[in-house]
């Protein structure tokens, strides 16, 4: 690996792996990947090793800039402080709240409650209901918001945060199964940012990790 390059710990079907992936792209970061797999030995995100890069025992973890960093939205965070252009926070205070409000919707009130280890706890006989039930409740709440927030992307007409975590949500949506048409905006924007080169490089069907019977 090249000295000085950050190094991100990523899983293929990671949804907060991806936010990360999105960003570092679009600031044009070059970076090593290494895949932790969430399925294989148990899991290799509960090896020693891996526990003392992140307690969590979770991906995404970025070491950068002499310093290791989990929770994807801490990561986006420093990237956009320390290698600020494009800019993926509005520096309108309150178009920067939005954006905000919307990642914490997704990365807070969905997305850990239809997580690997939740599933889990639920049973194998329940866990499609679970997820479904999780995120159409997640995504109602959204696409109301998103009618007042939303131009060409989540908030306004430039790409921010809110974006990062919406497009790995969907996936996570049609994963699961989930009727997307009752969100006619959210279905909108997704498709929208899913035509942009550094969503389609950053998709878990084109990762180092990625099976072969699922890429593409």
């Amino acid at each position: 690996m090249q000295a000085g390059k950050p190094i991100l710990y990523s899983y293929f079907r990671s949804s907060c792996s991806w936010r990360v992936r999105i960003a570092l792209t679009l600031k044009g970061i070059d970076y090593e990947t290494v895949p932790v797999n969430l399925v294989k030995d148990g899991g290799q995100q509960f090896s020693k090793e891996f526990q003392a890069l992140n307690p969590m025992k979770q991906v995404p973890a970025l070491k950068i800039d002499g310093i290791t960093i989990g929770q994807s939205l801490a990561i986006i965070e420093y990237l956009e402080e320390t290698r600020p252009t494009p800019r993926l926070l509005p520096q309108d205070p309150k178009k920067k709240a939005s954006v905000r409000m919307i990642s914490d919707i997704i990365a807070a009130g969905i997305q850990p409650l239809q997580n690997l280890s939740v599933l889990k706890q639920v049973g194998q006989e329940n866990q499609l209901a679970w997820a479904q039930n999780v995120i159409s409740s997640g995504f109602s709440a959204l696409e109301k918001i998103l009618q007042s927030t939303a131009g060409k992307y989540c908030v306004g007409d430039e790409i921010s945060m809110a974006d990062l975590c919406l497009v790995p949500q969907v996936a996570n949506a049609e994963r699961y199964k989930v009727d997307l048409t009752p969100y006619p905006t959210i279905n909108r924007i997704n498709k929208t940012l899913l035509a942009l080169e550094a969503f389609q490089a950053t998709h878990p069907c084109r990762q180092p990790d990625t099976p072969p019977e699922l890429r593409a």
